[in-house]
């Protein structure tokens, strides 16, 4: 990780552990928001206009956080508006790092070779883990916003006119219950996921496989008869539910021992998967041989760095 700015200890999943021996998440850093006419956001400073090609994306198709603004930026028509580049899906000693594997890119902004140097390009000074997404600011040479679910947010409403109003992912009549529910899954099931896999103490790790389960068991009979949970479109929980759903019986059911069922098993879950996959542009977002090859290069869960020859993605749903 970085401290101070400098490179001092090798890649490792836990930075920080709470009194249970329970996985703890780093906060996001920068949470500056991009706004149609450059007014400050919910948080953060102003300056960030909306407007064609200034703004990049870095992400892992690895990372269901990223994948969170990838799904945002293909439903809401920014392909062309921002650029992006994707970096290899196994975890270095460095962390992230471009390259040439398939389906990954360079750094072609900054010919930076790892992550963690985008972040001290922007502060040299900068203590912590070098995550994705990243919202890049061109124009300004500096990181706009590393927190996924402000990005998100961003890419409904924060772009304007250079953004489609086909589909709208955070429709104000729904807003509550949408918060509601993403409140609600965020620490049961998206972080609850890693909480199990990255527990310390078996106490930590029964505490949090049982809240795995639990919420799983909660969201299955509410996809009972309906193709989305609030509307006949996706909408923010929807993605935010997809992007750890799609990952669990390829990675998290093995690596992170969330093992007392499949997704597979579940079958609204199941097919609410389908029908996410199936929606226009979210199954370009997926790339399954990115998923094991990057869980399955964390040293400290897996030695060996073997990675499991199934399941396919068409095998699951």
């Amino acid at each position: 990780m970085l401290v101070n700015g400098k490179w001092t200890e090798d890649w490792q999943p836990v930075q920080a552990k709470d009194e249970k021996g329970g996985f703890v998440r780093q906060t996001s850093s920068f949470r500056n928001w991009v706004t149609p006419d450059g007014s400050a956001g919910p948080t953060g400073r102003a300056g960030f206009k909306a407007e064609a090609e200034r703004y990049h994306l870095y992400v892992a198709y690895i990372c269901p956080w990223a994948s969170r603004a990838l799904i945002g930026r293909k439903l809401k028509g920014l392909e062309t508006a921002i650029s992006i580049s994707v970096v290899e899906p196994a975890l270095t000693k460095q962390g992230w790092r471009f390259g040439d594997y398939p389906g990954a890119t360079q750094d072609h902004l900054q010919g930076a070779n790892y992550m963690h140097q985008i972040y001290t390009s922007v502060d040299p000074t900068f203590t912590g883990r070098a995550t994705v997404p990243v919202l890049w600011d061109k124009q300004q040479q500096t990181i706009v916003n590393n927190e996924s679910s402000d990005i998100l947010r961003m890419m409904n409403a924060g772009f304007g006119d250079l953004a489609s109003n086909a589909i709208d992912l955070y429709p104000e009549e729904l807003r509550s219950r949408i918060d509601a529910f993403n409140e609600h899954i965020y620490p049961r099931l998206n972080n609850g996921v890693y909480r199990t896999g990255f527990a310390t103490t078996q106490l930590a790790y029964d505490e949090a496989f049982a809240g795995v389960f639990d919420c799983l068991d909660w969201i299955e009979p509410q996809l009972e008869g309906r193709s989305f949970l609030f509307a006949d479109h996706p909408t923010e929980s929807d993605i935010r539910l997809f992007v750890t759903l799609v990952r669990f019986d390829v990675a998290y059911h093995g690596i992170f021992k969330c093992n007392l069922r499949r997704l597979s098993d579940y079958r609204n879950l199941r097919a609410f998967c389908r029908r996410m996959l199936d929606w226009p542009g979210i199954a370009e977002t997926v790339n399954i041989d990115h998923i094991k090859r990057g869980y399955y290069s964390i040293e400290s869960l897996n030695p060996t760095r073997i990675v499991p020859a199934g399941p396919e993605l068409s095998e699951i749903f």
